[in-house]
């Protein structure tokens, strides 16, 4: 299998800083005001303050999902196995 560019956990994190971002647009969003009616809802704090604050930490979650080095046990054990190889055909 090839190694792919993330691991488990970045696509964990990938997926909830995704989803964290969608809940901040579903936060924003919300009726119009129009030219018949004005809503005074437009300007809540939950529209202007909370939504975005929500969207941004789930942007910042993206990001870490993408830096996060990924944890490959596989070739740690692989490189253990090769040392230790080694080691024995050096004793012998």
């Amino acid at each position: 299998m090839k190694d792919l560019a993330f691991g488990k956990l970045n696509y964990i994190l990938l997926i909830a800083g995704v989803v964290i971002v969608i809940l901040g647009f579903i936060l924003m969003s919300g009726d119009p005001t129009t030219e018949e009616a004005f809503n005074p809802d437009i300007f809540s704090d939950q529209r202007i303050k909370v939504a975005p604050m929500v969207s941004l930490a789930g942007f910042l979650v993206v990001i870490v999902a993408i830096l996060v080095k990924p944890c490959n046990k596989n070739k740690a054990i692989e490189t253990k196995v090769e040392e230790l190889a080694e080691e024995t055909q050096a004793e012998k």
